[in-house]
């Protein structure tokens, strides 16, 4: 009787720390849920990818419904009970995204210092996991038509991107932002960003023409898979020797190691992930290696933002916002801009 009193009042104890976590947060706890929402956009990516490379696509075959008559898996004729369970589990997870989304909302408004920076990105999580959820309908009822599947992964990396961006803010000040390091340096680092996108982008179409599609149903880019595949490799080689070039002049300009280090992390994640894309190329695109490889994506995703936020700073945690301008401290040609 004793062990289950005090498993019950550690449950207890625990449930209460998860409440005050958001709801009377502090700078580390919004720090944390930050980090939660970034994990938990990046499972449900890598459930979608799973949904479809085991063929689950249509396992329910309606939106909102899974099936016409039932929210919930029920047998089907035409449509096996796992693949159900597949695409079901990947809708679910939906309802995990978006719980954690309002909670980042709940602790960005209730932090004793308010920051409007902080609560725009919380509801950025809000209105993105509501706008994929609508568009996973828009997936079902194009029968998996890779433009809406395509598009359906983009919002995945805008949503991690936002979460990132939660978390990036959630640890430093408000105050206005401070080159660390060179211009160009700088530069080079929104370059490789859009070079990452492309990269993405380009992955995506190789997805949306080769053999795993989510269903027997759903079409496919008309697209040579070879010549796909060589641009998408190519654009991972400009990917390469682009981060290459960054890390080289965060070295000889001696950068913040911080820096330094976080463009040393992207290079070898991207070296891993070449290695999962090469081998799963000359190994027929086996399922697994193509779930590993949209975790690679999404890590190399994270890593890439993760240099640029590292090379500028706000401040440490609680540095104020620069004072707003009012009209009358304004000069006539601040004025007239």
């Amino acid at each position: 009787m004793c062990a289950v009193t005090r498993i019950i009042d550690q449950v207890r104890a625990r449930a209460t720390a998860l409440f005050h976590s958001f709801w009377t947060p502090t700078p580390d706890t919004m720090r944390r849920w930050a980090v939660v929402a970034v994990a938990v956009n990046v499972l449900i990516t890598v459930t979608g990818a799973t949904v479809r490379v085991t063929g689950s696509g249509l396992g329910c075959p309606t939106w909102p419904r899974c099936t016409p008559d039932s929210f919930t898996p029920v047998p089907h004729p035409d449509v096996s009970v796992v693949n159900m369970l597949i695409e079901f589990g990947n809708r679910t997870l939906t309802g995990l995204v978006g719980a954690v989304a309002v909670v980042c909302v709940l602790a960005a408004l209730r932090l004793r210092e308010r920051r409007r920076d902080l609560v725009h990105l919380a509801w950025l999580q809000v209105a993105g996991v509501l706008l994929q959820a609508l568009w996973g309908g828009v997936v079902v009822q194009t029968l998996l038509n890779p433009v809406t599947v395509n598009l359906h992964f983009l919002f995945s990396i805008g949503l991690i991107a936002a979460a990132y961006a939660l978390y990036a803010r959630s640890v430093e000040g408000d105050g206005a932002p401070q080159r660390l390091v060179h211009r160009d340096i700088r530069t080079l680092g929104f370059v490789l960003v859009a070079a990452v996108l492309v990269l993405i982008v380009a992955g995506m179409v190789v997805t949306g023409t080769g053999p795993h599609s989510g269903d027997e149903l759903a079409g496919r880019f008309p697209f040579d898979i070879e010549t796909v595949a060589r641009i998408h490799a190519d654009t991972v080689w400009i990917v390469i020797g682009l981060t290459f070039s960054l890390l080289f002049a965060l070295h000889v300009t001696d950068a913040p190691g911080r820096a330094r280090r976080a463009a040393l992390v992207l290079f070898g994640v991207e070296l891993a992930q070449g290695v999962i894309g090469y081998v799963q190329y000359f190994t027929a695109v086996p399922a697994a290696l193509v779930a590993a490889h949209v975790l690679g994506a999404t890590l190399v995703w994270i890593a890439t933002l993760r240099v640029v936020y590292m090379m500028r700073s706000r401040g440490p945690l609680g540095t104020p916002a620069p004072p707003r301008e009012t009209d009358d401290e304004r000069t006539p040609l601040s004025a007239s801009a």
